[in-house]
């Protein structure tokens, strides 16, 4: 590290005088720095600073999360059957606990998911325990990272637990907090499949009016051979699916004065055509050969959906999909570069 000049520059150290020791730093954090923002103060003013310089547009981001493992064994860790949290004392647990035990309604840790890891570390319960890797299972975070396509500038960091949901609400918050400290509220937002739930998409859509750029998560597609969703037209003035034989598909044929049952799942709605329809119909070996009618499920973000789905045929997805590596390498640099195998968040 002495001999690292940007390192020197940074801290305005001439080449003669002495640098700090390489543990300074994470006493520091570990210790008077731990229960304040300071960190975090420093961090917006650099990227203050590059607002400042013109460096940052502001109207394309781009996020993505990395594995990072964290600074936890399997050997100091509990099954998910024995964990109880009702037998934890805040008064008397370690540091690490109580925080986690702060944590728990945090969208992007605790509130996550309902799922119960299969091990919780005592040294650092907040990390989840994963095989996204699909190898050996370990312990570790996702580092989330919201950038300015511009220049690939960070624009905020935010951890969370490694679970598709952990992650697109800490893109949710990030995005949130850039426009509370600088103002900024992009256009457009570049991301992978990870974050094309109908969920996350409404929310960019109809809550922020940002473009999701984003491929969008849909298991509709057949794989034998028969018709799928897409080749069904949707008729907005009459809330109902056109089939290929341009049969309607309904929610309801008949009107009630009160619905006769409460649906299990209310985030989607269901399509159905007529029986007879289907019975008579000559594509019936290409629409639903085992049994008729036909049914589709629609989501409730259905629109935000779709026009994610409109988005990925133009040419601006095309630029955007090459704009998201950018992302990946700040995430190399991270990694390879500046070396941080591990993570002790907490």
């Amino acid at each position: 590290m002495h001999l690292n000049l940007a390192y020197r520059w940074f801290c305005r150290l001439d080449l003669t005088d002495r640098i700090p020791d390489h543990s300074t730093s994470s006493k520091n954090r570990h210790g008077r720095f731990r229960d304040s923002d300071l960190l975090r103060k420093v961090f917006e003013d650099i990227v203050a600073r590059c607002i400042a310089e013109g460096v940052v547009g502001g109207d394309h981001f781009a996020t993505d999360a990395s594995l990072i493992q964290a600074d936890a064994n399997k050997q100091n860790s509990t099954a998910n059957e024995d964990w109880d949290l009702d037998k934890i004392n805040p008064e008397t647990a370690p540091k690490a606990v109580v925080e986690y035990l702060f944590a728990l309604d945090d969208a992007a840790f605790g509130a996550a998911t309902n799922i119960t890891p299969k091990f919780t570390s005592h040294s650092d319960p907040s990390s989840q325990w994963t095989a996204a890797h699909h190898g050996p299972a370990f312990f570790a975070y996702s580092n989330n990272y919201l950038i300015d396509t511009d220049n690939a500038i960070i624009v905020d960091v935010q951890a969370s637990r490694s679970v598709r949901t952990g992650e697109t609400f800490a893109t949710r918050k990030m995005i949130e907090r850039v426009h509370d400290r600088f103002g900024l509220w992009p256009e457009r937002l570049i991301a992978d499949t990870a974050y094309g739930s109908g969920e996350m998409l409404a929310w960019l859509v109809e809550e922020r009016g940002i473009e999701p750029h984003i491929p969008v998560i849909d298991k509709s597609k057949r794989k034998d051979g028969t018709f799928s969703r897409e080749d069904f037209t949707y008729d907005h003035e009459a809330d109902a699916y056109i089939c290929p034989a341009g049969k309607e598909l309904l929610q309801s044929r008949r009107q009630f004065q009160a619905m006769r049952y409460e649906p299990k799942d209310t985030s989607f709605l269901k399509y159905s055509a007529a029986k007879s329809d289907c019975e008579a119909c000559h594509l019936k070996d290409q629409c639903c050969p085992k049994g008729a009618p036909r049914k589709l499920l629609r989501s409730e973000h259905e629109a935000a959906r779709q026009m994610a789905r409109d988005i990925a045929k133009t040419e601006e997805y095309a630029i955007s999909c090459k704009l998201r590596k950018k992302v990946e390498m700040l995430f190399a640099h991270l990694k390879r570069i500046l070396g941080l195998g591990r993570l002790r968040l907490r």
